[in-house]
């Protein structure tokens, strides 16, 4: 009880924060998110208020792969933990955070994953991690792209002083998506699965927002030996 209602006070917040300093959160297609089962929702990643973003704009409990260093800081990752987030280790292969991340997708719940794995500082996509592919392999869930706009222009924490400082934020929600098993699951198959799930969030962002994964790129990023159902 006291948990849930710790969860409602944080999307309030968050919905409070967003209405102070932003002049229009657009969110297009909420409707594509399954209520219920296994999911897996993939962003692009531009700013810390990202996932705050995500929050509002999809109706259901979201439970959230974290840096390290995020998770450790005091107070706010004891926070962070009670929201759902758990941690991984950006410099290498964390195979522990792979297993708890499959193990929450697999408990019909609904993991969020940033596949860039940090922020982008140019605004466009770059080449993401394995991991993100990895899961959707090993689990079978739905995967629901998600493409966001708009939150690289909110200067942390300098915003905090300025109501209505941006202008316009955008969520836009796509349609969900299965990867087909593959024989093996491996780096190659994790790769290429995870260059699917990118090339479908590039198709929801504008062209100057797509970066490796737009069409015709030149980064191998874009490759898609796999198709998505």
């Amino acid at each position: 009880m006291l948990l849930r209602a710790y969860r409602r006070f944080i999307w309030l917040l968050d919905k409070f924060c967003f209405t102070l300093y932003i002049r229009k959160l657009e969110i297009v297609g909420m409707e594509n998110v399954p209520l219920e089962g296994p999911l897996i929702v993939a962003s692009n990643h531009l700013n810390n208020a990202d996932p705050p973003a995500i929050v509002l704009a999809i109706p259901r409990r979201p439970t959230f792969m974290a840096k390290k260093e995020m998770i450790g800081w005091p107070v706010l990752g004891l926070a962070f933990r009670l929201y759902g987030a758990f941690p991984v280790d950006r410099d290498g292969a964390d195979l522990r955070a792979v297993r708890t991340a499959t193990q929450v997708v697999n408990d019909g719940q609904m993991l969020v994953m940033f596949p860039e794995g940090t922020r982008s500082r140019t605004g466009s996509m770059k080449e993401a991690h394995p991991g993100t592919g990895l899961v959707a392999l090993r689990t079978g869930a739905p995967i629901v792209p998600v493409a966001i706009t708009g939150t690289e222009d909110i200067p942390f924490p300098w915003i905090f002083l300025k109501p209505l400082s941006v202008r316009h934020v955008k969520v836009v929600v796509g349609k969900p998506f299965t990867l087909p098993a593959v024989q093996k699951i491996d780096s190659g198959a994790a790769g290429d699965a995870t260059a699917v799930i990118m090339a479908k969030i590039a198709e929801l962002l504008p062209p100057e927002y797509q970066g490796v994964y737009a069409p015709g790129a030149a980064s191998g990023a874009t490759a898609k030996p796999v198709e998505a159902t």
